[in-house]
Parts: structure tokens; sequence; C-alpha cells
């Protein structure tokens, strides 16, 4: 049991998985914040685009 404890402990497979899932949650919690504080400004921004393309397929 010794012997296996030590094996499991000297283990090192899972760590850069473990690494790359720590990154990607850094990753997803920075695009969260990014889409919360640009909400309003990318809001107005397709509305602004949508009303533009809307009138200028009515004025053609």
């Amino acid at each position: 049991m010794h012997t296996f404890l030590k094996a499991f402990v000297r283990d090192e497979r899972g760590v850069s998985a473990m690494e790359y899932a720590v990154l990607a949650g850094i990753v997803v919690l920075a695009l969260g914040g990014m889409a919360a504080a640009f909400n309003t400004s990318v809001s107005s921004m397709f509305s602004s685009l949508f009303k533009s393309v809307t009138t200028s397929q009515n004025n053609a």
C-alpha cells in the first residue's frame, strides 16, 4: 500500500489536464466579465446596425 501511495503522489499525468481546465475557467470568467461590462454598448451597437440595415432596405 505504501508503494501505491508513493506512486500515486508522484504521478503527474493529470496535472496538465488540470492546468488546462483552470486556464479555460479563467478565460470564461474574463469573457463573462467583459460581456457584463460592455453589455449596453454592444446592445446599442447592434440596435443601431439593425436599424441602419432596415432603413437602407426600405429605401432601396
